[in-house]
């Protein structure tokens, strides 16, 4: 129905869409016959400030930074952050809330977000050339020397032996070891030189208890030879060992045969002394024969010959009695 105007003329409705300025949608029919009028666009507040793109992104890259942190904060057993909208909340334990999926936020990868500090690395000065030379020679050097003085000292020993950690017998048994500077041998008298050889036979036994070195010891080199020869042995060491199985089993024989030979005070004047075992009385096992023993070095007596006597002495005689 056409609406009558004060001017007589009746004015239809403009079409939608024409470019009138006070052009706005027609009104929807609505339930009831009623008309309602179309809600007009919203409009931002006056005092709401407006953010560009960049100052969005910004925005929603902080908050993403602040999820991230509150979530590694509860891993750790520590109280996460609060939101910065939170406001107060009341005191007391507050349980993080586990997240969907029980995985953490990704961490802000954009530009602008925080990362570890890195220490720049040092500007180190290169080492001259002519240093790393010098120091290889030296090095060099140095090994020749420690090499050298390793050969040198296992000449010396071969050419000069040592004779630490041996026991005087084992030095005298090499060629009369170094008797002429060391004292290895009795200064007694010479009757405690053969003493000493029937001792050492006496007190034989096998292992630790071997007395060869002890008995040979105390014969120069040549002299062990002829000492194991004129009793039928092959070497020193087999005489020691053979003359000990031949001893009398009987109690108190073989303490006996140590001590056959006496300790004398005096012996005949002259560079050599002969010992011969039947002037004394040889009981418990075979007598050893004559014995010529000569003092040398730092009075040391030292058996230099040995010749073969009877294996049973006669009993001794008034004028050969040991005194």
């Amino acid at each position: 129905m056409a609406e009558q105007r004060d001017h007589g003329k009746p004015e239809e409705n403009p079409a939608p869409g024409s470019g009138g300025s006070s052009a706005q949608p027609p009104a929807l029919p609505q339930p009831g016959g009623a008309e309602v009028a179309p809600r007009p666009p919203a409009q931002p507040a006056a005092n709401e400030p407006q953010l560009d793109p960049e100052q969005l992104r910004q925005f929603q890259e902080f908050q993403r930074f602040q999820e991230y942190l509150r979530f590694t904060q509860s891993q750790q057993g520590t109280e996460p952050a609060p939101p910065p909208d939170a406001g107060l909340v009341p005191a007391g334990n507050r349980q993080p809330q586990p997240l969907a999926g029980g995985q953490p936020p990704a961490p802000p990868n954009q530009p602008g977000a925080l990362t570890a500090y890195e220490e720049p690395p040092r500007n180190r000065r290169p080492v001259p050339r002519w240093v790393k030379r010098l120091g290889g020679k030296i090095l060099g050097w140095v090994i020749a020397l420690v090499i050298l003085g390793i050969l040198v000292n296992w000449g010396y020993h071969q050419i000069f032996p040592s004779d630490d950690g041996k026991t005087s017998a084992q030095i005298a048994a090499e060629g009369g070891g170094t008797y002429h500077t060391n004292q290895i041998l009795t200064t007694a008298s010479p009757y405690e030189s053969v003493r000493r050889v029937y001792d050492g036979v006496a007190q034989h036994g096998p292992g630790q208890k071997s007395m060869v070195d002890h008995v040979c010891g105390l014969f120069d080199q040549a002299t062990q030879l002829k000492f194991a020869t004129d009793l039928g042995f092959s070497d020193c060491a087999a005489a020691v060992q053979g003359l000990h199985d031949r001893l009398d089993r009987a109690p108190g024989s073989v303490d006996a045969y140590a001590e056959s030979i006496s300790k004398r005070s005096g012996w005949p004047p002259g560079e050599n002394v002969v010992i011969k075992s039947c002037d004394f009385a040889i009981t418990g096992g075979p007598a050893l024969g004559d014995f010529t023993v000569k003092q040398v070095e730092k009075g040391q007596w030292l058996i230099v010959g040995h010749q073969r006597g009877p294996e049973k002495c006669a009993p001794p005689t008034a004028t050969s009695t040991p005194g």
